[in-house]
C-alpha cells in the first residue's frame, strides 16, 4: 500500500497529464441512489471506468450477512479485470461524496493483493472545483487479466466483534444519534455493540476532504485509538468502517473492518445492544 493512500487533484493531475497510465475507478453509490451509471455517463474523469457496488463490491445474502457482504474472490475479480486492470496497475479511486463508497473499493483491493490503490482526496467535486477536464459517455476498457489473492488482513467476523473491546477499540463509524440509539433508519434494533466507542466520519473530515494527518490522529486518540492496541471499525454496512480503516491508514494505524457491521450485527437473534451516549449505558 502507498504510504499515504490518498492522492491530491493536483497530483492526480499531473500524473495524467504525464501519461502515467493510472487506472482511474468512479464508485458513485449512496443509500438513495445506489445506481451512479445516469450520473457517470453525464460526466466523470477522463477514461474512468464505472464500479457497481451492489453487484461488483457486495455480495447478496439473507439479513444476517449484513446489507454489504464482501464479494468472492471470483466476483471481484471478474469485476476488476472487466475495470480493465492488469497485475502492476496504479489505481485511483474516486465518488462523489465524502469517499465512503471509494474506501470501500480501495479496501477491497488492497486486501485482495493490488499494492497501488489510493482514493482521490475531494473525490469528483474536488476535481470540478479545480476546473479539471471532465468527459461523458459511456467507457469500455480493453478487459484485463488481473490476478487477486483471497480476501485476507485486518478482517472481523461478528464474533470478533463481539470480543474486540476486551483487547482493544472498537470504533462504531456512524452518526452519533444512531450510535446512542436515538433513531435507526435502516436496521430492526437500535443502538451500538458494547464497548463501542463513537468515531463519525465527520469528526476527521472537512467537507469532503479528509483533515490533516494530525487533525486524524487527533480525532482517533480522542476516543482512545492510538494504534497502541488493536483497532477495529464496523458502521451500518460496512462502508463507513472501510473509510475509517481508509483515515487510520492515512496516519499510519491499521484498522480492522468488521463488514458485517450493524446490519449483520442487528439481524442475528442473542446478540446483546447498548444504548446511550458511552460503551456501555445500558445494555439489553
Amino acid at each position: 500500500m502507498p504510504l499515504n493512500p490518498l492522492i491530491s487533484v493536483d497530483e492526480l493531475h499531473r500524473r495524467m497529464e504525464a501519461g502515467d497510465g493510472i487506472r482511474l475507478l468512479d464508485v458513485r453509490y449512496r443509500l438513495d441512489q445506489p445506481d451512479g451509471t445516469t450520473d457517470f455517463a453525464a460526466s466523470h474523469l477522463p477514461g474512468a471506468v464505472y464500479v457497481d457496488m451492489d453487484t461488483e463490491l457486495a455480495a447478496h445474502g439473507e439479513p444476517s450477512e449484513g446489507r454489504h457482504p464482501v464479494p468472492s474472490r471470483e466476483v471481484l475479480q471478474d469485476a476488476a479485470r472487466r475495470w480493465g486492470l492488469d497485475d502492476g496497475d496504479a489505481v485511483v479511486v474516486y465518488d462523489d461524496y465524502r469517499s465512503v463508497a471509494a474506501a470501500r473499493a480501495w479496501w477491497l483491493l488492497v486486501h485482495s493483493g493490488v499494492a497501488d490503490v489510493r482514493v482521490l482526496d475531494g473525490g469528483l467535486s474536488a476535481w470540478t472545483a479545480a476546473v479539471l477536464p471532465l468527459e461523458a459517455g459511456e467507457v469500455v476498457p480493453t478487459p484485463g487479466s488481473i490476478s487477486l489473492t483471497e480476501l485476507s488482513g485486518d478482517i472481523a467476523t461478528i464474533d470478533d466483534a463481539s470480543a474486540w473491546p476486551d483487547r482493544g477499540v472498537l470504533l462504531d463509524a456512524r452518526a452519533p444519534e444512531r450510535y446512542r440509539g436515538d433513531t435507526e433508519p435502516y436496521d430492526p434494533i437500535a443502538g451500538h455493540i458494547p464497548g463501542a466507542v463513537n468515531l463519525p466520519a465527520s469528526d476527521y473530515l472537512d467537507g469532503e476532504h479528509f483533515v490533516s494527518p494530525e487533525g486524524i490522529r487527533d480525532a482517533f486518540a480522542a476516543v482512545g485509538a492510538t494504534g497502541e492496541t488493536p483497532v477495529a471499525a464496523y458502521c451500518g454496512s460496512g462502508l463507513t468502517a472501510a473509510h475509517t480503516a481508509l483515515a487510520g491508514a492515512v496516519v499510519g494505524i491499521d484498522v480492522t473492518v468488521y463488514p458485517g457491521s450493524w446490519s449483520q450485527w442487528s439481524n442475528t437473534p442473542g446478540r446483546p445492544v447498548a444504548t446511550g451516549p458511552t460503551p456501555g449505558d445500558e445494555i439489553s
